[in-house]
């Protein structure tokens, strides 16, 4: 249950969902650590691509609109990637994100 709740936290909080779930689950659960780890990882990948939006929108002429659809990608990947990690976690299944970086291993 906490391994689906790290992913579908991370939809809607952010890293912090899955952050505040690994922390306090991680020597409970070898799973709930992996699944943690894993959501922790995709929401630090997204919250860089909406860096990177940010950064765009600055950008001469283009820059308000591919800002914009950066920072909107964004938003949908992680809540689509978000549902469909919680619902693979629930049914116990190690999910892995198509792209995300592996910074916390």
């Amino acid at each position: 249950m906490f391994g689906m709740l790290a992913h579908i936290l991370g939809a809607v909080t952010s890293f912090v969902g899955p952050l505040v779930i690994w922390l306090i689950k991680k020597d409970e659960s070898p799973f709930v650590n992996d699944q943690g780890k894993e959501a922790l990882n995709f929401q630090i990948t997204i919250l860089i691509g909406y860096v990177v939006a940010g950064i765009v929108a600055w950008l001469p002429f283009i820059g308000p609109c591919a800002g914009g659809l950066l920072w909107a990608a964004c938003l949908l990947l992680g809540l689509i990637f978000g549902i469909l990690g919680g619902v693979e976690a629930n049914k116990g299944v190690a999910y892995r994100y198509p792209f995300a970086l592996r910074l916390i291993s």
